[in-house]
């Protein structure tokens, strides 16, 4: 069991805070704002969970080793956030309607401005009035303050569904 922080509580509601209005950025489709609140390094991560003998998480001990579903940069995210605004992502035409819920938000540990959080998510995604899917999950982040604001360097994106729809055109 990983023992989280004891934070104090303007930290915590700090923290908890900015992931509720980085949630509330994609049910609003508010992309652009949304890329904003990532560092220009940053590691947006979802790797595969598959079946590993003797692993009942179906998580590779070694990330390196993982496979990855989403693995993407500043630069691919503003790719993906650029094709649905064309109008080409067919997978999003017409737009989804989410909600994201996040919940269980625990400090991991400060080091100075960076900042490890762990959160669970449920996320609603509604399509053209007959598809629906529903995402269950766990993020690790890794926050960092710059000028005061936090900025999220590093997001893994663990979804308990081993079954995935055919098109994954959601931010998490």
């Amino acid at each position: 069991m990983i023992a989280e922080v004891i934070p104090n509580r303007d930290l915590q509601q700090d923290v908890e805070r900015f992931l509720y209005d980085e949630a509330a950025l994609i049910d609003e489709r508010r992309f652009r704002e949304w890329l904003e609140l990532f560092t220009d390094d940053v590691r947006y991560w979802m790797p595969l969970r598959e079946v590993i003998e003797g692993n009942p998480e179906g998580l590779h001990l070694d990330d390196g080793l993982a496979i990855s579903i989403i693995d993407d940069d500043k630069d691919f995210l503003r790719t993906r956030i650029g094709r649905l605004d064309s109008g080409f992502a067919h997978s999003e035409s017409p737009p989804s309607r989410t909600r994201h819920l996040v919940t269980n938000v625990r400090l991991m540990s400060v080091d100075g401005d960076d900042l490890a959080v762990h959160s669970n998510f449920h996320v609603y995604q509604s399509r053209v009035e007959r598809i629906d899917y529903q995402f269950f999950g766990c993020r690790e982040d890794r926050l960092r303050r710059i000028d005061g604001q936090f900025k999220i360097a590093f997001r893994k994106i663990v979804l308990d569904q081993t079954v995935l729809p055919r098109t994954l055109s959601t931010f998490f």
